[in-house]
């Protein structure tokens, strides 16, 4: 444990976000400096609780309260060692995961909770900026090649353990850079890109290949990798947006949220979108329909671009502002989130459904019309609450239906769920011997940090397979 008495003395702390109207001019990420020191006091926080439920709240199983004693010890070498031994990237839960650990915090009963969130960057960081991340290249080769479809967290993940195991691994990926959704997922003021490419660099020191503009199934025969790769994991997300039918779903200004965020992080990186192909917010009217983490990320991209306006629309009722007695501790908790976009600018407006849209003559969206709906699952219309929004961008987050059926699994004709994700057993071996998925497409729509514990788990199952006389499956 941290200091006996610490969670007494001192009161949850954490880093200052930039100020609103200074952030939405740049596209860094948006907390301040917060000295090691400051951190050293937050670990002392972490108390002697007996069941440490902070691991069951974490898909990974981090071994928390070690690594919280560490920092409070001043023992940060070890500290990073002991964070490594769960999660491969920690620099990416540590930014983006809206730690599930600290709901479970104990501490958290009546008090706020450890900030472990903000312990696990600290260390990571201090990591990198003392050089104790180094490649860890396998000792010994098992002369055995893998295929990593997908490079996402699931996929990067599934290929350094394989990779520190000891097998040829290769991954494919479809886009032109390397982190999936990662990359064009999640804007960089939450993400910078540098944060991926130093761990890229650690994989390829390692024995990881890595092959971008690599489309399974399309620009790559699904049969080759067959011959030429000992075991195939698919890692490649659950990328089919939801979509709205509606009445003028057609016209133009229309999108899905992953049509317009990657644009961004192309131009933040220095590429040039095609004016035809351009999806820009600026001095436009615009409305997000989906009020979770991709709308809130459209929220803060639309924001930075000069939107003269925008408005987030969900269709679940407006959550409370503390936890919800349906979901106790160590639950994850129903309650209302304030992402930091939301303090930036715009309105979230709750219990909302659209109707249809309306177009001008040129087929441009023009006016959105809407009506307040009852509690799900029914989401009944209420009479008398329709209205009319004017809008010239409309951006559709209102998440993902599965993996993209066609391509890559339907060539495989690997079995699917009730859901219609990649089904597997538990070794995360699909329905046709060989071949593996892991993250979103075996598990559906998740978190950045499950995608990293599939990716760990499915490389188990693989390197057993691997590990076994290749005879047994004759």
């Amino acid at each position: 444990m941290g200091k006996p008495t610490g969670f007494m003395e001192f009161e949850r702390s954490l880093p200052t976000r930039r100020a609103a109207e200074t952030r939405v001019k740049d596209w860094f990420e948006i907390y301040e400096e917060f000295p090691n020191a400051r951190v050293v006091q937050q670990g002392a926080r972490c108390m002697e609780c007996g069941v440490p439920f902070c691991h069951t709240g974490c898909p990974v199983n981090n071994h928390i309260p070690d690594w919280n004693d560490l920092v409070y010890r001043d023992r940060w070498q070890e500290a990073v060692s002991r964070l490594h031994a769960t999660n491969n990237f920690p620099e990416f839960t540590g930014r983006i995961c809206p730690a599930p650990c600290e709901s479970a915090c104990v501490l958290g009963i009546n008090q706020p909770p450890v900030t472990i969130k903000q312990i696990e960057k600290t260390i990571v960081e201090r990591g990198w900026d003392e050089g104790w991340i180094l490649p860890e290249p396998a000792q010994e080769k098992s002369g055995k090649k893998v295929a990593v479809i997908g490079s996402g967290p699931a996929g990067l993940a599934t290929a350094q353990q394989l990779c520190r195991a000891g097998h040829d691994v290769t991954v494919y990926e479809k886009a032109d850079r390397i982190g999936g959704l990662l990359r064009y997922g999640i804007p960089n003021f939450k993400l910078e890109k540098h944060v991926i490419d130093r761990r890229v660099t650690q994989m390829e020191a390692e024995g990881v290949k890595f092959i971008t503009n690599a489309h399974v199934g399309v620009s790559i025969e699904v049969a080759q990798l067959r011959k030429d790769f000992d075991a195939i994991v698919l890692a490649g997300g659950s990328e089919a947006s939801r979509d709205l039918p509606v009445p003028g779903r057609e016209l133009k200004g229309i999108h899905f949220a992953m049509e317009f965020l990657p644009q961004q992080t192309k131009r933040v990186l220095g590429d040039a979108i095609p004016a035809e192909l351009s999806i820009l917010a600026t001095g436009k009217k615009v409305v997000i329909i989906g009020g979770g983490d991709t709308g809130a990320d459209c929220l803060g991209t639309s924001l930075r671009q000069g939107a003269a306006s925008v408005r987030q629309f969900e269709i679940m009722p407006k959550p409370p502002e503390t936890r919800a007695p349906q979901t106790p501790w160590p639950l994850w908790p129903l309650q209302l989130r304030t992402e930091s976009s939301h303090e930036e600018g715009g309105t979230r407006e709750w219990s909302l459904g659209t109707v249809r849209f309306e177009g001008d003559a040129d087929g441009n969206v023009v006016r959105l019309h809407a009506v307040q709906v009852g509690p799900p699952p029914g989401f009944s219309p209420v009479a008398g609450t329709e209205t009319v929004i004017e809008c010239d961008l409309v951006l559709l987050a209102m998440g993902f239906t599965g993996p993209v059926r066609g391509g890559m699994i339907e060539q495989l004709g690997v079995a699917l769920d009730p859901r219609g994700n990649v089904a597997t057993n538990d070794a995360g071996m699909t329905s046709v011997e060989g071949v593996f998925a892991a993250g979103d497409m075996r598990r559906g729509q998740s978190l950045v940090v499950w995608a990293i514990a599939e990716g760990r788990k499915t490389a188990a199952g693989v390197h057993a397979y691997l590990s076994i006389s290749r005879s047994a499956y004759a």
